[in-house]
């Protein structure tokens, strides 16, 4: 999330995830007694610097966060205040092979296969339906992005389910899933599609029969749904970036919106809206809502889940 500067999700994207999208949670550092602690003045700077670039907000009661995260690459660098590093970002040639690093840094991706089942049924038991019959014509397509899709399970698992429940009864239909996390190694580790017990631990044990190999403590996806889903970072916050996806069906941001203030989140919904198909959807996190964020979507009720709707 972010599945930002967003693609955080994982919102960030998000990494800026967690995520996923997907999705991406920062998560929580140690900072040993020798670490420089960030002055209020610094801090502002950073805080403002990571906003501009990604729309991660960090609140002042994660100041210490901030730092650890930072103290890692300034070790890595051998940059010994700040105030270097800040300077460093800005200045040097390669400055946006940092930035990269930066957002891995700051941004931490926890997700699993099948993390949301209730959005996987109303997607592939009503949602799909819907889109497919409103198709004029004998020619079908289904285009699914995945906005903040951190090391990729949210949209495995929606492949797996379209290959298992949809195809058979569409087997023409064209289907395109698209990932997409602003954390460039999350995105390289859901390109090679393999996975630690810890991903497939919520996994249906057909799914995990039919879907995976097991080699040695890793589980690799099978081809066919590696084959239908393709990855690649993007920043959420990047305008021309997210015209680059054109116009989708089903859109997942979950978990990313999070870590926005008001006026990234709305910034950031409003790309998504633009990007869905007319009757597309919308599906967030448990935690996050709409809200007082956008009234463009008309919320849609699913068992144990919400979507948001365009009109």
């Amino acid at each position: 999330m972010l599945n930002t500067s967003p693609t955080l999700r994982s919102t960030l994207g998000s990494s800026l995830r967690s995520n996923s999208l997907g999705k991406l949670n920062l998560g929580l550092g140690n900072i040993s007694a020798q670490t420089p602690k960030l002055t209020p003045q610094e801090f502002e700077e950073w805080r403002k610097y990571i906003y501009d670039l990604c729309g991660i907000y960090f609140q002042d009661n994660k100041k210490y966060l901030l730092e650890s995260r930072l103290q890692k690459r300034m070790k890595h660098l051998k940059l010994s205040s700040y105030k270097q590093y800040l300077q460093y970002l800005k200045t040097n040639p390669k400055k946006e092979e940092e930035k990269i690093q930066l957002f891995e840094a700051i941004t931490i991706n926890e997700t699993y296969f099948f993390r949301n089942q209730p959005q996987v049924d109303a997607l592939v038991n009503t949602i799909i339906p819907e889109i497919i019959e409103k198709q004029p014509g004998p020619f079908k397509k289904l285009k699914i992005w995945s906005a903040a899709s951190s090391s990729g399970e949210e949209a495995y698992t929606v492949a797996m389910a379209i290959n298992e429940i949809i195809l058979p009864k569409y087997p023409n239909l064209k289907t395109e899933i698209v990932g997409t996390d602003i954390n460039y190694a999350v995105v390289e580790v859901a390109k090679k599609g393999l996975f630690k017990e810890y991903s497939v631990r919520n996994m249906p044990p057909l799914y995990l029969k039919k879907y995976f190999k097991k080699i040695d403590n890793s589980y690799a996806i099978d081809q066919k749904i590696k084959n239908m889903v393709k990855f690649k970072t993007l920043n959420l916050y990047d305008e021309i970036g997210i015209r680059s996806m054109g116009k989708n069906d089903v859109i997942y941001c979950a978990n990313v919106l999070i870590y926005f203030d008001l006026q990234s989140k709305i910034k950031v919904v409003n790309n998504l809206y633009n990007s869905l198909n007319p009757n597309g959807y919308l599906f967030i996190g448990y935690s996050e809502t709409l809200h007082g964020i956008s009234k463009a979507f008309k919320l849609v009720s699913f068992p144990k889940t919400i979507g948001y709707k365009k009109g």
